[in-house]
């Protein structure tokens, strides 16, 4: 058994390792088939223990990540804290992580939903951050951005989630969004239904920009068009989650420059 990956294209720094896991390698049946890492979906537990496992063996992580209880909100963890009492008091609950530790490995769980991770461009502090649609217009990037203050500048890769042309809205989220801001309206394309066509990872970018961050990368795979791959809520309905993980190792030197890319 062998969990398939993907590795984010931004620019390295050191002593910063992350991945995104996809859906292929692991044991879970349909409809969680296969590599699915969701303890919540109504998957067999042996069988998400099992695709943990090898996920920490094959990927050489320092400790078994931080799983979260997403709530779609914006409460960010500070995983460092959080790590030693996790065991005692199960998931801690929030939708954002934070670690400036070596060795504190952190996740949040997607099937269509932006998975966002962040690091300090010296190396110094990692975050990752859950952001539907609720969480994203409630500010989660705003709250995991404050958590890392006096660690910038900071770099940000947007992962893989449900394209626009895929994620119909109502006028309530478009409400929610320019009510933060009005110039969010042109990340939505009215549909022949009379709803929306809403781009999440414009959303992100555009509030990350405002932040104070350049240097965002993204990559623009849809999860509800490749089912091969992704795990997609909007398409399945019953299905399971991939993995959006980022941590400090140590090295010898966490010297790095942080590029811009759209």
């Amino acid at each position: 058994m062998s969990g398939a990956v993907l590795l984010p294209h931004w620019p390295a720094v050191g002593g910063v390792r992350a991945l995104f896991t996809l859906r292929a390698g692991g044991v879970s049946r349909p409809p969680y088939d296969a590599f699915n890492l969701a303890a919540h979906v109504g998957d067999e537990p042996d069988a998400v223990a099992l695709n943990r496992q090898c996920l920490r063996r094959q990927q050489a992580l320092p400790g078994e990540p931080l799983w979260l209880e997403q709530v779609h909100g914006t409460h960010v963890v500070d995983a460092d804290r959080a790590r030693g009492d996790a065991a005692a008091q199960g998931a801690p609950r929030g939708d954002a992580a934070v670690s400036r530790q070596p060795g504190t490995v952190l996740a949040v769980l997607v099937a269509d939903c932006l998975p966002v991770l962040l690091a300090a461009c010296d190396g110094s502090a990692v975050a990752v951050a859950h952001a539907g649609w609720r969480g994203l217009a409630g500010g989660v990037l705003e709250a995991t951005v404050a958590a890392l203050a006096g660690h910038a500048p900071l770099q940000a890769w947007l992962g893989p989630a449900i394209g626009a042309a895929r994620f119909e809205v109502g006028p309530e989220v478009l409400a929610a969004f320019v009510a933060h801001d009005g110039a969010a309206r042109a990340a939505f394309t009215p549909n022949a239904s009379g709803r929306w066509q809403c781009d999440l990872r414009a959303l992100a970018h555009a509030r990350l920009t405002a932040l104070g961050v350049t240097s965002i990368h993204v990559d623009p795979s849809c999860c509800y068009d490749e089912p091969r791959r992704f795990y997609s809520y909007r398409r399945d309905g019953a299905t399971g989650r991939m993995a959006a993980l980022i941590w400090l190792q140590p090295v010898q030197s966490t010297e790095a420059a942080c590029g811009s890319t759209r």
